[in-house]
């Protein structure tokens, strides 16, 4: 049997992974039966520049569910979501933790922390995220978890699992190998910068990005998303991307269909892909999971 995420379940074998976005226009339970058998490893969900709506992400994830399987047998793609809260600090999270509880609780398969400044946010954004029974990582780098009950049903619902099931399957991973949920953090600003061997080095995190257009501002350039990088931005994303690589996290780059393979043999991971893009990827790696 597969994993319930597909994009944990592709990582694991060592097969790159790609995504896209999901539209505004496509949050509602409508939007998630027809994106259920998306060509994408993963969904996501961007909340950071999008309004914070649980109750249409809840419908999208519903939808998700009732349009399923994908062709890989998954019950649903991954979804991921970008949350609108900033990692400045560890009070920051946790004074916005109750949007990790929310995100979670309508059964999405990972987070992304943006603006990650500090490993005191970091670690207080994956301890929000577990449960406090889990306790890989705890008094080794991390303190118990935080999140509370409440929301399990409604998730284990769309995990397709009973609620014992998703209270033991609910947990990140790889620092817990039997874990669904899956965590990320934006290295995408020169204070992120400057801490991110410290911030990757965190326990519970997977991956890892560097923000080109974040990144770009930080340094005085406000609309440099997309190549050509000056100096000290192609600068910012080797040091991610080796701080990545030093901690075992994946990393998370933007990937073209003349670039995907170049990528790749680089160490990118999660490409940010077109279709096409995607699927010179796959043959390239030989991937062999149907999508």
């Amino acid at each position: 049997m597969p994993r319930i995420n597909r994009m944990i379940d592709l990582l694991a074998q060592g097969q790159p992974v790609y995504y896209t976005g999901v539209p505004e226009e496509e949050r509602s339970f409508e939007g998630g039966l027809r994106l259920a058998h998306t060509w994408a490893d993963y969904l996501t969900y961007d909340m950071e520049h999008h309004p914070f709506d649980v109750s249409r992400l809840a419908a999208f994830m519903r939808g998700l569910a009732a349009g399923g399987p994908t062709r890989s047998g998954h019950r649903t793609p991954a979804v991921i979501v970008t949350l609108p809260m900033e990692g400045t600090d560890e009070q920051s999270v946790r004074a916005n933790a109750w949007m990790i509880k929310q995100v979670l609780a309508t059964g999405v398969h990972g987070l992304l922390l943006c603006h990650a400044e500090s490993p005191e946010a970091v670690r207080a954004f994956v301890e929000a995220a577990r449960y406090p029974f889990h306790r890989i990582g705890v008094g080794a780098g991390l303190g118990e978890g935080r999140r509370g009950s409440g929301g399990q049903a409604t998730a284990a619902a769309v995990w397709g699992v009973s609620v014992d099931e998703y209270l033991a399957k609910a947990d990140v991973w790889p620092l817990n190998p039997e874990g669904e949920i899956i965590l990320g953090i934006k290295i995408e600003n020169r204070r992120a910068l400057e801490r991110a061997e410290e911030t990757t080095r965190v326990p519970g995190i997977a991956f890892a990005e560097w923000g080109p257009g974040d990144m770009g501002m930080s340094f005085g350039y406000p609309n440099r998303h997309d190549e050509p990088y000056p100096p000290e931005m192609l600068a910012a994303r080797a040091r991610v991307l080796a701080a990545c690589k030093a901690n075992n996290l994946f990393f998370l780059n933007q990937v073209r269909p003349d670039n995907v393979i170049a990528m790749i043999q680089e160490g990118v991971m999660i490409g940010a892909a077109t279709r096409e893009a995607a699927e010179i990827g796959r043959r390239y790696t030989g991937r062999t999971l149907p999508w």
